[in-house]
């Protein structure tokens, strides 16, 4: 019996997705891998803490030994460690991640839809949609786990930070994987509206282009080489200026450009707007980077999911999901 025991929970512990340590107040734990053998857990740990480029001013060594007090420090077999405790090469430490404040993104995130499986939201700009460098607690994940008081909220799919609209989440382990085959699969069909200067394009259309995107590198390329990202711009629409030069100044007659990828590379539908001519209004990447420091929340880019459907893998039921948000009138939280 005890040897059954302890065989059930090594086949739990290298079950996809586990982790010895539950999320906490919307946030995964950290997971660390040591480089060599014979350090402790303490140096470890200080030097990972230490070498965050985001960090939190009070992640200091009290708040590292309270992590161990707590017994909030643990190897993939859910082994408490102490400050004392030797680890060895290639060995998986997890603990919890002491965000750094970040700035307020000053949006809510409406709920549309939800039922037993999954949950629909309506992404604002400036929200990432999970944790990553800089933004974790001001992403979309984290603002929905915290309030419904699901834990088990995933996003199926994913939105730049920058673009706001329809965004599905999962909400249990259990279905996860089929939500995000169905994303993986391409067998979502998405809609986009962008808003940018006004031109004639006949339409249908269909943009094609080879495009890469280095890590770490903020813009992406269009270069030679076998197409990858494809884009069927099915409409362009004439639209009144007033709305968005009360937040952008004065404009060129701007158009509201329907959008249809059957590709999801990154940055594709700013890639392909700016290779036609027509870059996004608010773009704050292409053409010119803008410095980070610059970045005002009260000037988003114009760039939406609009619209989602897809068979439910589930139900096998059609699922159609429509964006509630105005382009131009995203409701700020703490308007004046």
């Amino acid at each position: 019996m005890r040897e059954l025991k302890s065989m059930d929970k090594t086949l739990i512990h290298r079950q996809k997705g586990f982790t010895p340590l539950p999320i906490k107040d919307g946030l995964n734990p950290t997971r660390v891998r040591t480089p060599e053998a014979g350090i402790t857990a303490w140096d470890f740990l200080s030097a990972v803490i230490s070498a965050q480029r985001h960090r939190h001013p009070d992640d200091d060594a009290s708040a590292l030994q309270a992590r161990f007090d707590s017994g909030e420090v643990v190897l993939r077999n859910q082994t408490k460690l102490r400050p004392d405790s030797i680890l060895s090469q290639d060995e998986d430490v997890f603990f919890y991640r002491m965000p750094a404040p970040e700035t307020p993104v000053p949006y809510d995130v409406p709920i549309l839809f939800e039922d037993e499986h999954i949950l629909v939201a309506d992404k604002p700009p400036f929200m990432a949609t999970m944790p990553r460098a800089r933004h974790i607690v001001q992403t979309a994940t984290v603002q929905l786990r915290r309030m419904t008081g699901n834990d088990e909220l995933a996003p199926a799919h994913r939105l730049d930070r920058l673009t706001s609209g329809i965004l599905l989440f999962t909400k249990h382990r259990d279905v996860r994987g089929a939500y995000q085959t169905l994303f993986a699969e391409k067998k979502v069909h998405k809609t986009y509206q962008a808003i940018a200067e006004y031109r004639r394009f006949p339409t249908p259309l269909q943009w094609a282009s080879h495009l890469t995107k280095t890590p770490g590198e903020i813009q992406g390329r269009i270069g030679d080489g076998s197409p990858n990202a494809f884009t069927t711009l099915a409409a362009v629409d004439l639209i009144d200026n007033a709305p968005y030069e009360k937040i952008h100044g004065e404009l060129p007659q701007l158009g509201k450009y329907t959008l249809k990828p059957t590709t999801g590379k990154t940055h594709q539908l700013r890639l392909h707007m700016w290779q036609a001519g027509i870059p996004i209004l608010g773009d704050p990447v292409y053409p010119e980077i803008f410095p980070e420091d610059a970045e005002d929340m009260r000037i988003p880019m114009h760039l939406t999911a609009t619209h989602i459907e897809f068979t439910d893998p589930l139900s096998g039921k059609y699922r159609e999901f429509e964006s509630a948000l105005p382009l131009y009138t995203h409701r700020l939280i703490d308007q004046a």
